[in-house]
C-alpha cells in the first residue's frame, strides 16, 4: 500500500531515519515519527510512503503521516491563521500581548488578569476585538488558540448569562 504527497515548486523533503524536514518561503519544520516498516522515497516531485502487508493500525498511521506531512507543506508556503473574536456583555476586557503570554485584563471585572502561553513561532497580533494567530506549523498554531479560549473560560458563575471570552472565529488556512 502507498501514498502519494505533491511537493509544491520552492519546497524540499529530506527525510533521515525517522525525522523528516520540510523548507519553504515561510521556514522550516522538522517532525519525528516512526517509520521503521514505512519506505519513503521521492519520485519526479512526489513524496511516496509505502508499507508492504500494512495491518489496520498501519493502514491508519500512513494516513496520519500523510496528512502531517501535507500540513508541513502547506505551512511553510503559506501559513495557518486562527482569528479569534473578543466578546464581552458586562465589562469591558483588554488584551496585549507581553513575551510569550497573552494578557487578558478585566475579565468579568476580577482584579488579577489572566494569561494564556503563546507557544514559540506563534505570531499573536490584537486588533480591536479580532485577534490573529499564525503559525507555519498548525499544532501550534492551534494549540495557541486553544489556550487563549481556555484562559476565559467562565466558571461559577452561569453560562447562559456571562456569555463573556475570546471566540475562535476562524482556523486553519493560510490566506
Amino acid at each position: 500500500m502507498k501514498k502519494e504527497v505533491v511537493i509544491p515548486e520552492g519546497t524540499t523533503i529530506e527525510v533521515k531515519k525517522n525525522i523528516i524536514k520540510v523548507k519553504g518561503p515561510q521556514g522550516e519544520i522538522s517532525k519525528e515519527f516512526h517509520l521503521e516498516k514505512f519506505v519513503i522515497k521521492q519520485e519526479n516531485g512526489k513524496l511516496v510512503i509505502e508499507i508492504e502487508n500494512p495491518r489496520r493500525k498501519e493502514k491508519a498511521y500512513l494516513g496520519t503521516i500523510t496528512a502531517h506531512i501535507k500540513n508541513m507543506i502547506h505551512g511553510v508556503n503559506n501559513k495557518f491563521t486562527y482569528k479569534m473574536k473578543i466578546v464581552y456583555k458586562h465589562f469591558p476586557i483588554n488584551v496585549s500581548v507581553e513575551g510569550d503570554k497573552l494578557v487578558i485584563k478585566n475579565f468579568l471585572g476580577e482584579k488579577k488578569p489572566r494569561y494564556a502561553k503563546i507557544l514559540e513561532g506563534t505570531d499573536v497580533k490584537v486588533k480591536g476585538d479580532i485577534i490573529e494567530i499564525s503559525n507555519i506549523d498548525k499544532e501550534k498554531a492551534g494549540q495557541t488558540a486553544a489556550n487563549i479560549e481556555r484562559a476565559t473560560k467562565v466558571r461559577k458563575l452561569d453560562v447562559r448569562i456571562f456569555q463573556d471570552g475570546i471566540f475562535i472565529v476562524s482556523k486553519g488556512g493560510g490566506e
